[in-house]
């Protein structure tokens, strides 16, 4: 993640048109994680299985519902996890994310799954910031502060962090919200979709990072509206102590404060092989 040129003068937000970004490699040193995951969050109608045919499931009191099942094997720096198999079963209620800052703990080596409920409550808070086109709704979906501040070898992470990197999440979020049209509220989250297959660690010592960690690129975003399901991607997350979360939305590299929506697409899309910083 490095620093992008200063931003020009606010845009209207853009919509990308489909066709997956091609960035720059991190590097050598890179360690290939081997993970299958999807994860479905929110109030849904229905999800979709892996051949995209939608199977029916129940909304309860309104509340945020959701079905995991994921298949694991990943190999990290310093350990090698068995395959297992994660069932997390339907609840009443979004799980909660952590009121504990993170970000001012240490990070470990832990593979990400997107079973997790901390995954869970960040893609439900994600979901409602682009229904609502509320970016600090959606903050507990992006990458904590106090963790960006030790991991970057920089003058001034503190001013990135916030000048750069949150700046684009919110108009990047604007531009999603702007794709759901004049009803917004009309479109319902079907599933977050994180090719963790393609999970790798990016050592310390690489693009300015004085801590290694986990990215992961071009999750989809899926959901149903007007009786269609579409996506967009997540261009990148990145592991902090076991636990996703967004640090690109959209583009990763751009020149202007312009918001862009990554490869949204009909139907849930697919997700291609991508290393970044």
């Amino acid at each position: 993640m490095t620093a992008s040129p200063p931003p020009e003068p606010a845009l209207c937000p853009t919509i990308r048109p489909g066709g997956h970004h091609r960035r720059r490699s991190s590097g050598a040193g890179l360690v290939a994680g081997i993970v299958a995951a999807c994860v479905v969050v929110g109030v849904v109608p229905g999800v979709v299985s892996n051949s995209g045919s939608l199977r029916h499931s129940s909304t309860v009191d309104g509340a945020l519902a959701a079905r995991v099942v994921t298949t694991t094997s990943i190999s990290r720096p310093t350990t090698t996890v068995p395959p297992t198999t994660t069932a997390v079963p339907t609840t009443t209620t979004p799980p909660s994310t952590t009121t504990t800052d993170v970000g001012s703990l240490h990070q470990t080596d832990a593979f990400p799954t997107s079973a997790s409920s901390q995954f869970q409550a960040e893609m439900a808070a994600l979901w409602q910031g682009v229904v609502s086109g509320s970016s600090l709704t959606a903050q507990p979906a992006f990458f904590p502060k106090g963790a960006y501040l030790q991991l970057k070898n920089i003058a001034d992470p503190a001013s990135d962090y916030t000048e750069r990197l949150l700046a684009n999440f919110s108009a990047d979020l604007d531009a999603a919200h702007t794709l759901l049209g004049q009803d917004p509220g009309s479109a319902t989250l079907i599933a977050v979709n994180v090719p963790e297959q393609y999970g790798h660690w990016i050592p310390a010592g690489v693009c300015e990072n004085s801590i290694g960690y986990f990215e992961v690129a071009n999750s989809r975003v899926v959901y149903e509206q007007d009786g269609q399901v579409r996506s967009f991607g997540i261009a990148s997350l990145i592991s902090w102590r076991g636990e996703w979360y967004i640090v690109h939305m959209g583009s990763i590299l751009r020149t202007s404060s312009q918001g862009s929506v990554e490869d949204p697409e009909t139907g849930p899309g697919s997700s291609v092989n991508s290393t970044t910083c």
